[in-house]
C-alpha cells in the first residue's frame, strides 16, 4: 500500500524539523560599545567593506590594488580562539614581556579614543599560533606593505595616499589626501616603557616578519608635509598599532 502524498509530505516535514533542531546554535557576536564611535574622516569617494574580529569589533575594510586592507587600527583584546591578550599597563611590566600584550596610548579608557586610534600591541603578538587577526585575514608582513607603498607610488610619496586628510587627528600642517582610502592615523606608540607626548605626530605599524631575536622591521608615517613612508627595526617590546590584511 503507498503511503498518500499528505502522509509523505508530513513525514517529510518531520525529518526536516528534525535536522534543522539538530543544528549547532551558532556563537553570537559579543555586543562592542566601541562600533559607531569612531571620529575617523574616511575617503567619502571610495567604497568601502567589512570585517569582524573575535570580539565583535567591526572595521572598515578597503581593496587597494589587488590587496584588501583594514582601513582602522586593530583593537581587539582576544586571540581567535578566545584566549585574552594580556593588558598590560604597568610601565616596568610592559617593558620586559617577550609574549603577546596590547596596551591602549596612555591607559586611556575613553572609548571614542580607542575606537578611533585602536590599541597599541607589542610584535609579539603577531606571531602567537593562536592568531590576532580576524578569520581569512593576518597581520601584515613587510612584502604585503611593500606592495602597497610601491602601488602608491613608492617611499616618497605614499605617506599622502596613505594619511587621513585634514586636521582633525592629523597636526597641522597636513597635505595628505587618503586617496587610497587607507585612513592612516597618528596613533603614536609606545617606546618600550615610554609613551610619546600626544597623538598627532606619528602613526607606526608593525609588520610581522622577523629582523632578529630582539627587533622587527616597523614603518612610520608622520604629518608636516612629509610623504615619506619610513621603514625601520626596533625593540619587539615596543607598543605600536596593527593593521591587517586579507588572504
Amino acid at each position: 500500500m503507498q503511503p498518500s502524498s499528505k502522509y509523505s509530505v508530513s513525514i517529510l516535514g518531520l525529518i526536516l524539523a528534525l535536522i534543522i533542531s539538530c543544528e549547532p546554535d551558532k556563537p553570537k557576536l559579543p555586543d562592542n560599545l566601541l562600533n559607531g564611535r569612531t571620529t575617523a574622516i574616511f575617503n567619502p569617494d571610495k567604497s568601502y567593506g567589512t570585517v569582524t574580529d573575535i570580539d565583535g569589533n567591526v572595521y572598515k575594510t578597503i581593496q587597494i590594488g589587488n590587496q584588501t586592507w583594514m582601513a582602522e587600527n586593530l583593537r581587539v583584546t582576544h586571540y581567535r580562539n578566545g584566549d585574552e591578550i594580556p593588558n598590560i599597563k604597568d610601565s616596568a611590566e610592559w617593558a620586559i614581556q617577550t609574549q603577546g600584550a596590547y596596551c591602549n596610548f596612555k591607559n586611556t579608557e575613553d572609548l571614542d579614543t580607542i575606537a578611533t586610534y585602536g590599541r597599541l600591541y607589542n610584535w609579539y603578538v603577531t606571531q602567537d599560533s593562536r592568531n590576532i587577526a580576524p578569520e581569512g585575514w593576518h597581520v601584515a608582513n613587510y612584502a604585503d606593505w611593500g606592495t602597497l607603498i610601491d602601488y602608491l607610488g613608492g617611499g616618497t610619496i605614499a605617506s599622502k595616499h596613505l594619511e587621513e586628510a585634514g586636521t582633525l587627528h592629523w597636526l597641522s600642517p597636513n597635505n595628505a589626501d587618503n586617496s587610497s582610502g587607507f585612513t592612516a592615523l597618528p596613533g603614536s606608540w609606545r617606546l618600550c616603557r615610554y609613551y610619546p607626548i600626544q597623538f598627532g605626530l606619528y602613526g607606526a605599524f608593525w609588520t610581522s616578519s622577523l629582523y632578529s631575536d630582539i627587533s622587527a622591521p616597523f614603518l612610520f608615517l608622520t604629518n608636516w608635509n612629509d610623504n615619506n613612508v619610513y621603514a625601520g627595526i626596533n625593540y619587539k617590546v615596543n607598543g605600536y598599532s596593527i593593521r591587517c590584511i586579507k588572504e
